[in-house]
Protein backbone atom coordinates (compact mmCIF):
# COMPACT_ATOMS: atom_id res chain seq x y z
CA UNK A 1 0.00 0.00 0.00
CA UNK A 2 1.03 3.68 -1.01
CA UNK A 3 0.06 6.16 1.00
CA UNK A 4 0.01 9.64 -1.00
CA UNK A 5 2.82 11.99 -0.95
CA UNK A 6 2.26 14.21 1.80
CA UNK A 7 1.99 17.82 2.08
CA UNK A 8 5.47 19.90 2.66
CA UNK A 9 4.63 21.27 5.80
CA UNK A 10 7.13 24.65 4.99
CA UNK A 11 5.39 27.79 3.42
CA UNK A 12 9.02 29.89 2.41
CA UNK A 13 6.95 33.33 2.87
CA UNK A 14 5.71 32.84 6.63
CA UNK A 15 1.81 33.36 5.14
CA UNK A 16 -0.70 31.47 6.07
CA UNK A 17 -1.94 29.07 8.77
CA UNK A 18 -1.49 25.26 9.00
CA UNK A 19 -2.21 24.04 12.41
CA UNK A 20 -0.50 20.55 11.39
CA UNK A 21 3.00 22.56 11.94
CA UNK A 22 4.36 24.95 13.70
CA UNK A 23 6.21 26.56 10.60
CA UNK A 24 3.92 28.64 7.83
CA UNK A 25 2.26 30.51 10.82
CA UNK A 26 1.72 34.20 10.86
CA UNK A 27 3.98 35.98 13.62
CA UNK A 28 1.95 35.73 16.46
CA UNK A 29 2.75 39.95 16.94
CA UNK A 30 3.65 43.45 16.15
CA UNK A 31 7.57 42.86 14.76
CA UNK A 32 9.77 46.33 14.87
CA UNK A 33 10.23 47.31 11.33
CA UNK A 34 13.23 46.53 9.41
CA UNK A 35 14.13 49.95 8.92
CA UNK A 36 13.82 51.46 12.72
CA UNK A 37 17.24 52.87 12.84
CA UNK A 38 16.88 52.08 16.59
CA UNK A 39 16.97 48.28 16.26
CA UNK A 40 20.71 47.58 17.20
CA UNK A 41 20.39 49.71 20.41
CA UNK A 42 16.85 48.11 21.43
CA UNK A 43 18.71 44.58 20.63
CA UNK A 44 21.36 45.10 23.21
CA UNK A 45 19.45 46.56 25.79
CA UNK A 46 17.39 43.30 25.56
CA UNK A 47 19.65 41.42 25.65
CA UNK A 48 21.40 43.23 29.09
CA UNK A 49 18.33 43.13 30.73
CA UNK A 50 18.03 39.92 30.16
CA UNK A 51 21.68 39.29 31.60
CA UNK A 52 22.75 35.08 32.12
CA UNK A 53 18.77 34.18 31.36
CA UNK A 54 19.11 34.15 28.03
CA UNK A 55 21.64 32.50 25.58
CA UNK A 56 21.62 33.44 22.00
CA UNK A 57 23.07 30.34 19.87
CA UNK A 58 23.50 31.71 15.59
CA UNK A 59 24.37 29.46 13.28
CA UNK A 60 26.69 30.16 10.82
CA UNK A 61 24.71 30.93 7.82
CA UNK A 62 22.22 33.63 9.73
CA UNK A 63 22.94 37.30 8.88
CA UNK A 64 25.97 39.12 10.49
CA UNK A 65 23.05 41.31 11.95
CA UNK A 66 21.82 38.30 14.09
CA UNK A 67 25.33 36.95 14.06
CA UNK A 68 26.54 39.90 16.18
CA UNK A 69 24.03 39.27 19.13
CA UNK A 70 24.65 35.41 19.17
CA UNK A 71 26.59 34.30 22.54
CA UNK A 72 28.18 31.16 20.30
CA UNK A 73 28.28 30.53 16.43
CA UNK A 74 28.49 26.85 15.08
CA UNK A 75 26.71 24.04 13.20
CA UNK A 76 23.16 22.63 14.31
CA UNK A 77 24.26 20.13 16.26
CA UNK A 78 27.57 22.06 17.74
CA UNK A 79 24.72 24.90 19.07
CA UNK A 80 22.82 22.15 20.57
CA UNK A 81 24.91 20.41 23.01
CA UNK A 82 26.60 24.37 23.78
CA UNK A 83 22.62 24.99 24.68
CA UNK A 84 22.76 21.46 27.16
CA UNK A 85 26.13 22.76 28.35
CA UNK A 86 24.36 25.98 29.89
CA UNK A 87 21.74 24.69 32.45
CA UNK A 88 21.78 27.84 34.16
CA UNK A 89 20.04 29.90 31.01
CA UNK A 90 16.10 29.28 31.19
CA UNK A 91 16.00 30.92 28.08
CA UNK A 92 17.62 29.91 24.23
CA UNK A 93 17.25 31.20 21.81
CA UNK A 94 18.05 29.67 18.30
CA UNK A 95 18.79 31.80 15.36
CA UNK A 96 18.54 28.63 13.37
CA UNK A 97 15.90 26.86 11.53
CA UNK A 98 13.37 24.65 13.16
CA UNK A 99 14.75 21.04 13.00
CA UNK A 100 17.87 22.82 14.70
CA UNK A 101 15.45 23.89 17.50
CA UNK A 102 14.23 20.57 18.01
CA UNK A 103 17.48 19.08 18.54
CA UNK A 104 17.79 21.92 21.21
CA UNK A 105 15.13 21.00 23.10
CA UNK A 106 15.42 17.03 22.95
CA UNK A 107 19.52 17.80 24.75
CA UNK A 108 18.21 20.50 27.06
CA UNK A 109 16.50 20.03 30.33
CA UNK A 110 13.17 20.28 31.34
CA UNK A 111 13.87 23.62 33.10
CA UNK A 112 15.04 25.17 29.62
CA UNK A 113 12.85 26.54 26.80
CA UNK A 114 14.42 27.05 22.88
CA UNK A 115 12.94 29.96 21.30
CA UNK A 116 12.76 30.03 17.22
CA UNK A 117 12.19 33.86 16.69
CA UNK A 118 10.36 32.68 13.20
CA UNK A 119 8.55 29.11 12.93
CA UNK A 120 8.61 29.88 9.31
CA UNK A 121 12.57 29.22 9.54
CA UNK A 122 12.12 25.55 8.43
CA UNK A 123 14.65 23.60 6.38
CA UNK A 124 13.63 22.23 2.76
CA UNK A 125 15.72 19.61 2.94
CA UNK A 126 13.97 18.39 6.39
CA UNK A 127 11.36 19.05 4.68
CA UNK A 128 11.31 16.45 1.72
CA UNK A 129 11.14 13.44 4.20
CA UNK A 130 7.98 13.83 6.15
CA UNK A 131 7.16 10.88 9.00
CA UNK A 132 4.27 9.25 7.28
CA UNK A 133 6.57 8.80 4.14
CA UNK A 134 9.50 7.47 5.91
CA UNK A 135 6.64 4.84 7.38
CA UNK A 136 5.51 4.14 3.99
CA UNK A 137 8.84 3.25 3.01
CA UNK A 138 9.69 0.96 5.62
CA UNK A 139 6.57 -0.65 5.25
CA UNK A 140 7.35 -1.35 1.41
CA UNK A 141 11.18 -2.55 2.27
CA UNK A 142 9.41 -4.88 4.89
CA UNK A 143 7.39 -5.98 2.26
CA UNK A 144 10.31 -6.60 -0.44
CA UNK A 145 12.09 -8.47 2.37
CA UNK A 146 14.77 -6.49 2.82
CA UNK A 147 13.95 -4.42 6.22
CA UNK A 148 15.70 -6.64 8.05
CA UNK A 149 18.79 -5.97 7.05
CA UNK A 150 18.73 -2.48 7.11
CA UNK A 151 19.58 0.19 9.38
CA UNK A 152 18.26 3.60 9.10
CA UNK A 153 20.90 6.46 9.35
CA UNK A 154 19.01 9.74 9.62
CA UNK A 155 21.41 13.08 8.75
CA UNK A 156 21.06 15.73 11.33
CA UNK A 157 19.81 17.84 9.16
CA UNK A 158 15.66 16.33 9.71
CA UNK A 159 12.43 16.48 12.34
CA UNK A 160 12.60 14.87 15.25
CA UNK A 161 10.04 12.97 14.17
CA UNK A 162 12.15 11.34 11.62
CA UNK A 163 15.12 11.01 14.16
CA UNK A 164 12.81 9.19 16.55
CA UNK A 165 11.76 6.91 13.63
CA UNK A 166 15.63 6.40 13.41
CA UNK A 167 16.14 5.46 17.21
CA UNK A 168 13.11 3.30 17.11
CA UNK A 169 14.85 1.12 14.54
CA UNK A 170 18.00 0.82 15.94
CA UNK A 171 19.79 3.59 13.85
CA UNK A 172 21.91 6.18 14.68
CA UNK A 173 22.42 9.97 13.60
CA UNK A 174 24.96 11.59 12.07
CA UNK A 175 26.55 14.94 10.90
CA UNK A 176 28.68 15.96 8.12
CA UNK A 177 31.36 15.51 10.06
CA UNK A 178 31.06 12.13 11.16
CA UNK A 179 28.86 10.33 8.23
CA UNK A 180 31.59 8.34 7.35
CA UNK A 181 31.89 7.00 11.04
CA UNK A 182 28.20 6.56 11.56
CA UNK A 183 28.05 4.47 8.17
CA UNK A 184 30.89 2.32 9.28
CA UNK A 185 28.85 1.60 12.58
CA UNK A 186 25.51 1.29 10.75
CA UNK A 187 27.23 -1.28 8.53
CA UNK A 188 28.79 -3.66 11.17
CA UNK A 189 24.99 -3.62 12.73
CA UNK A 190 24.10 -5.35 9.53
CA UNK A 191 27.34 -8.00 8.53
CA UNK A 192 29.69 -5.39 7.37
CA UNK A 193 30.58 -3.69 4.80
CA UNK A 194 31.20 -6.46 2.10
CA UNK A 195 28.61 -8.64 0.68
CA UNK A 196 28.22 -12.03 1.27
CA UNK A 197 27.85 -13.30 -2.28
CA UNK A 198 29.84 -10.74 -4.46
CA UNK A 199 26.44 -9.46 -5.68
CA UNK A 200 24.44 -7.39 -2.66
CA UNK A 201 21.60 -9.80 -2.34
CA UNK A 202 21.49 -10.86 1.31
CA UNK A 203 24.10 -8.21 2.44
CA UNK A 204 23.58 -5.52 4.72
CA UNK A 205 21.86 -2.03 3.68
CA UNK A 206 21.78 1.49 4.40
CA UNK A 207 18.30 3.86 4.18
CA UNK A 208 19.74 6.93 4.20
CA UNK A 209 18.04 10.22 5.30
CA UNK A 210 17.10 12.69 4.16
CA UNK A 211 20.29 14.07 1.96
CA UNK A 212 21.07 11.68 -0.94
CA UNK A 213 24.35 13.63 -1.66
CA UNK A 214 25.79 13.23 1.39
CA UNK A 215 24.88 9.70 1.43
CA UNK A 216 26.18 8.63 -2.03
CA UNK A 217 29.24 11.09 -1.23
CA UNK A 218 30.19 9.44 1.86
CA UNK A 219 29.33 5.65 0.36
CA UNK A 220 31.34 5.91 -2.98
CA UNK A 221 34.25 8.24 -1.75
CA UNK A 222 35.02 7.33 1.75
CA UNK A 223 33.75 3.39 2.06
CA UNK A 224 34.84 2.11 -1.25
CA UNK A 225 30.99 1.57 -2.50
CA UNK A 226 30.14 2.08 -5.85
CA UNK A 227 27.77 4.30 -7.48
CA UNK A 228 25.78 1.28 -8.68
CA UNK A 229 25.51 0.43 -4.68
CA UNK A 230 23.46 3.26 -4.41
CA UNK A 231 19.72 3.45 -5.38
CA UNK A 232 17.79 6.34 -5.39
CA UNK A 233 14.60 6.52 -3.36
CA UNK A 234 11.60 8.66 -4.46
CA UNK A 235 8.83 9.01 -1.88
CA UNK A 236 6.59 10.45 -4.76
CA UNK A 237 6.36 7.39 -6.52
CA UNK A 238 5.29 3.87 -5.97
CA UNK A 239 7.71 1.52 -4.08
CA UNK A 240 10.34 4.44 -4.39
CA UNK A 241 10.13 3.82 -7.91
CA UNK A 242 12.47 0.65 -7.32
CA UNK A 243 12.02 -2.43 -8.42
CA UNK A 244 12.49 -5.52 -5.78
CA UNK A 245 15.86 -6.88 -7.44
CA UNK A 246 17.15 -3.40 -7.28
CA UNK A 247 16.50 -3.03 -3.65
CA UNK A 248 18.12 -6.75 -2.74
CA UNK A 249 21.28 -5.61 -4.71
CA UNK A 250 21.04 -2.05 -3.20
CA UNK A 251 23.88 -1.38 -0.26
CA UNK A 252 22.60 2.44 0.24
CA UNK A 253 18.94 3.19 -0.45
CA UNK A 254 18.86 7.15 -0.80
CA UNK A 255 16.35 9.63 0.19
CA UNK A 256 15.60 11.65 -2.30
CA UNK A 257 16.35 14.66 -0.52
CA UNK A 258 18.57 17.60 -1.08
CA UNK A 259 20.03 20.88 0.15
CA UNK A 260 18.10 23.71 -1.92
CA UNK A 261 21.69 25.61 -1.23
CA UNK A 262 24.01 23.21 -1.77
CA UNK A 263 22.12 21.28 -4.95
CA UNK A 264 22.82 24.33 -6.64
CA UNK A 265 26.56 24.32 -7.06
CA UNK A 266 27.22 22.79 -10.66
CA UNK A 267 30.17 21.53 -12.89
CA UNK A 268 30.12 24.75 -14.80
CA UNK A 269 30.76 26.84 -11.88
CA UNK A 270 33.82 24.76 -10.72
CA UNK A 271 35.16 24.80 -14.54
CA UNK A 272 34.59 28.47 -14.87
CA UNK A 273 36.25 29.15 -11.28
CA UNK A 274 39.29 27.52 -12.52
CA UNK A 275 39.41 28.98 -16.16
CA UNK A 276 38.84 32.19 -14.89
CA UNK A 277 40.91 32.94 -11.45
CA UNK A 278 44.90 31.13 -11.57
CA UNK A 279 45.67 28.85 -8.95
CA UNK A 280 42.33 28.64 -7.46
CA UNK A 281 41.47 25.81 -4.76
CA UNK A 282 37.77 24.52 -4.93
CA UNK A 283 36.03 23.30 -1.45
CA UNK A 284 32.55 22.49 -1.02
CA UNK A 285 30.06 20.94 1.40
CA UNK A 286 29.72 17.33 1.01
CA UNK A 287 25.63 18.26 0.78
CA UNK A 288 26.78 19.13 -2.80
CA UNK A 289 26.24 16.72 -6.02
CA UNK A 290 28.66 14.03 -6.49
CA UNK A 291 30.28 15.16 -9.85
CA UNK A 292 30.54 18.81 -8.27
CA UNK A 293 32.34 17.33 -4.90
CA UNK A 294 34.68 14.93 -7.06
CA UNK A 295 35.88 18.49 -8.78
CA UNK A 296 36.77 20.05 -5.66
CA UNK A 297 40.13 19.88 -3.63
CA UNK A 298 38.73 19.78 -0.74
CA UNK A 299 35.50 18.83 0.76
CA UNK A 300 33.81 19.29 4.22
CA UNK A 301 31.61 20.27 6.82
CA UNK A 302 31.09 23.90 7.58
CA UNK A 303 33.44 23.75 10.36
CA UNK A 304 36.07 22.02 8.15
CA UNK A 305 35.70 24.79 5.98
CA UNK A 306 35.93 27.47 8.24
CA UNK A 307 39.45 25.84 9.35
CA UNK A 308 40.87 24.92 5.91
CA UNK A 309 40.44 28.76 5.09
CA UNK A 310 41.75 29.91 8.20
CA UNK A 311 45.13 27.49 8.24
CA UNK A 312 46.01 28.72 5.02
CA UNK A 313 48.66 30.83 3.75
CA UNK A 314 47.96 34.52 3.19
CA UNK A 315 47.99 35.21 -1.01
CA UNK A 316 45.57 31.51 -1.27
CA UNK A 317 42.52 31.90 -4.05
CA UNK A 318 39.60 30.12 -2.79
CA UNK A 319 36.35 29.60 -4.26
CA UNK A 320 33.64 28.13 -1.66
CA UNK A 321 30.41 25.81 -2.49
CA UNK A 322 28.76 26.76 0.79
CA UNK A 323 25.77 29.41 1.98
CA UNK A 324 26.58 32.72 0.94
CA UNK A 325 26.08 34.49 4.39
CA UNK A 326 28.96 32.38 5.61
CA UNK A 327 31.39 32.79 2.25
CA UNK A 328 30.83 36.52 2.87
CA UNK A 329 31.98 36.68 6.41
CA UNK A 330 34.99 34.52 5.30
CA UNK A 331 35.63 36.99 3.13
CA UNK A 332 35.63 39.56 5.30
CA UNK A 333 37.42 37.68 8.17
CA UNK A 334 40.87 37.23 6.38
CA UNK A 335 41.41 40.10 3.73
CA UNK A 336 44.82 38.43 2.95
CA UNK A 337 43.05 35.53 1.01
CA UNK A 338 40.73 35.68 -2.12
CA UNK A 339 37.54 34.17 -1.40
CA UNK A 340 34.45 34.02 -3.57
CA UNK A 341 31.08 32.60 -3.87
CA UNK A 342 31.18 29.10 -6.45
CA UNK A 343 27.88 30.48 -8.05
CA UNK A 344 27.97 33.96 -9.71
CA UNK A 345 24.06 33.79 -8.75
CA UNK A 346 23.00 34.80 -5.32
CA UNK A 347 22.19 31.69 -3.03
CA UNK A 348 21.01 32.65 0.07
CA UNK A 349 19.48 29.78 2.52
CA UNK A 350 16.04 31.70 2.04
CA UNK A 351 14.48 30.09 5.46
CA UNK A 352 17.69 31.04 7.60
CA UNK A 353 17.32 34.57 6.10
CA UNK A 354 14.03 34.64 7.79
CA UNK A 355 15.70 35.45 11.24
CA UNK A 356 16.66 38.66 10.69
CA UNK A 357 16.86 41.46 13.63
CA UNK A 358 13.15 42.05 14.07
CA UNK A 359 12.42 38.25 14.66
CA UNK A 360 15.35 38.85 17.29
CA UNK A 361 14.55 41.96 18.92
CA UNK A 362 10.47 40.95 19.35
CA UNK A 363 11.80 37.74 20.80
CA UNK A 364 14.03 39.01 23.18
CA UNK A 365 11.80 42.35 24.14
CA UNK A 366 9.30 39.47 24.92
CA UNK A 367 11.56 37.68 27.37
CA UNK A 368 12.61 41.38 28.94
CA UNK A 369 8.12 41.72 29.14
CA UNK A 370 7.85 38.10 31.00
CA UNK A 371 6.75 36.36 27.96
CA UNK A 372 7.88 33.60 26.32
CA UNK A 373 7.19 33.16 22.18
CA UNK A 374 7.17 30.55 19.82
CA UNK A 375 8.84 28.13 21.99
CA UNK A 376 9.70 24.58 20.56
CA UNK A 377 8.62 21.25 22.18
CA UNK A 378 9.13 18.73 21.03
CA UNK A 379 6.44 15.52 22.43
CA UNK A 380 8.68 13.73 25.13
CA UNK A 381 8.17 9.96 23.19
CA UNK A 382 9.19 11.52 20.19
CA UNK A 383 12.63 13.11 21.92
CA UNK A 384 13.13 9.99 24.22
CA UNK A 385 13.19 8.12 21.20
CA UNK A 386 15.37 10.67 18.81
CA UNK A 387 17.34 11.05 21.35
CA UNK A 388 18.24 7.45 21.79
CA UNK A 389 19.53 7.69 17.96
CA UNK A 390 21.11 10.55 19.35
CA UNK A 391 23.11 9.04 21.70
CA UNK A 392 24.07 6.27 19.46
CA UNK A 393 25.86 8.82 17.38
CA UNK A 394 27.60 10.19 20.40
CA UNK A 395 28.89 6.69 21.20
CA UNK A 396 30.55 6.81 17.83
CA UNK A 397 34.56 6.36 17.88
CA UNK A 398 36.26 9.63 17.35
CA UNK A 399 35.77 13.08 18.04
CA UNK A 400 34.04 14.67 14.57
CA UNK A 401 30.81 14.21 15.97
CA UNK A 402 31.57 17.41 18.02
CA UNK A 403 32.01 19.24 14.78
Amino acid sequence: MTTAPAPLPLLVLGQGTDLRTERGVECPGDLPAPSDPGLVERARAAKAALGDSVFVLGHHYQRDEVIEFADVTGDSFKLARDAAARPDAPHIVFCGVHFMAESADILTSDEQTVILPDLAAGCSMADMAAIAQVEDCWDQLTAAGVAGQTIPVTYMNSSAAIKAFTGRHGGTICTSSNARTALDWAFEQVGGIESTDGTGKGAGKVLFLPDQHLGRNTAVRELGLSLDDCVLWDPHRPNGGLTREQLENARMILWRGHCSVHGRFSVDAVEAARRDIPGVKVIVHPECRYEVVELADEVGSTEKIIQTIAAAPDGTSWVVGTELNLVRRLSKQFPNQRIAFLEKNVCYCSTMNRIDLPHLVWALESLVDGRVVNPIRVDPTVAAEARAALDRMLALPGKTHKD
